[in-house]
């Protein structure tokens, strides 16, 4: 006899999902691309230093610092400030957001849009200037790129495990070889995300040798893309809620 819980049918209720679904690991691997092609615009045409990767850009400083070098100091500062303002008006506006499994809350979302539309205004200047900023435009650029890559950062914090990290990668190759492959359960989205980083930055340095002034654009059309997969379970969702 069938347990009236389960249905007509006497199938058992579905279990919701535990793991992000296809489009959102899209989306995590198209913004892992935009922010190599966001550091390699950083570290090879700005000041020498990174966007996102502020581990390395705290050494730089030690090392400017040690230096007496004053524009390198300068630009690690930039970058840790960039970085900093953008986690943190991040964090402050998805605090009260809820993280679920199944698609990224809408201050998620929100904040990811303002990244792009902080990218463009970047890319915009970057080609004004024909892809060769003076000091001064430099100071400017590198900031706001840091700050693009905290609200991403604190985006992927904020989205919990529906995400996964996007501008550091060390973390993520550690535990991809002690818990994955030395333990015989590989996530194989992780090499993906690596080969993403790789190809973001090669053919951003690529289009800053081709077409230095459009080099911008590239991080801008990778985000927008991640964004728009990031939304494909949010619309699902409201046609679900609209049916019911």
């Amino acid at each position: 006899m069938s347990d009236p819980r389960e249905g007509r049918t006497g199938e058992q209720p579905a279990q919701p999902p535990t793991e992000p679904g296809v489009a959102l690991r899209l989306a995590v691997v198209l913004l892992v691309a935009a922010s190599g092609a966001v550091e390699a615009i950083s570290f090879v045409a700005l000041d020498h230093v990174f966007a996102g990767v502020m581990t390395s850009n705290i050494a730089l400083l030690g090392m400017a610092i040690g230096r007496g070098q004053g524009t390198g100091v300068t630009a690690a500062v930039l970058a840790l400030t960039g970085f900093a303002v953008g986690a943190a008006v991040t964090a402050a506006f998805t605090r009260r957001g809820a993280s679920v499994v199944t698609h990224w809350s809408p201050p998620v979302m929100f904040c990811l849009v303002a990244e792009v539309l902080l990218l463009t205004v970047g890319a915009g200047i970057w080609a004004a200037l024909g892809g060769e900023p003076g000091h001064t435009a430099r100071d400017v650029l590198q900031f706001g790129a840091a700050a693009t890559m905290g609200i991403q950062s604190a985006a992927m914090v904020a989205a919990g495990r529906a995400a996964a990290p996007t501008t550091y990668l060390t973390g993520t190759l550690a535990t991809y070889i002690v818990k994955g492959a030395g333990a015989g359960r590989p996530d194989h989205w992780v090499p993906v995300r690596l080969a993403a980083l790789v190809a973001g930055a090669g053919f951003s340095v690529a289009l800053l040798r081709a077409a230095p002034e459009w080099a911008g654009v590239l991080p801008v059309a990778l985000a927008v893309c991640a964004v728009a997969a990031a939304g494909v379970p949010l619309m699902r969702l409201g046609r679900r809620s609209v049916g019911r």
